[in-house]
């Protein structure tokens, strides 16, 4: 019986924690319940989509002021999209930090 409510409760937690919300679609309560957005960050969030929806990341990186790549990161891993797309599916905002195998890449063409 224990491992019956474990497993529900286990199984419920995954559902919820894994639960997106899309910063054009939501609603101040949704927002508020992804960790690492409190109520002032909604605000802005909100304040920010009223001048019209946030085409990718990059646009909601530069529209809400306190959201840089390392708390977009952790947004979009508590579930926060972009057009229903997480952070590490966008575009990379620039292209700082070449990985090693592009940089073989690179030397390696004739």
């Amino acid at each position: 019986m224990f491992k019956k409510i474990l497993a529900t409760t286990a199984m419920l937690f995954a559902v919820a924690s894994f639960a997106a919300v899309d910063v054009n679609k939501g609603t101040e309560a949704d927002l508020d319940g992804i960790k690492g957005v409190g109520p002032s960050m909604s605000k802005r969030i909100l304040d920010a989509r009223k001048q019209g929806e946030f085409k990718d990341w990059p646009d909601f990186m530069q529209r809400v002021k306190g959201v840089k790549e390392k708390k977009a990161a952790k947004l979009s891993s508590e579930g926060l999209t972009v057009n229903g797309k997480g952070f590490g599916d966008a575009a990379p905002a620039s292209s700082k930090g070449t990985t090693k195998s592009t940089k073989e890449a690179k030397s390696a063409k004739p």
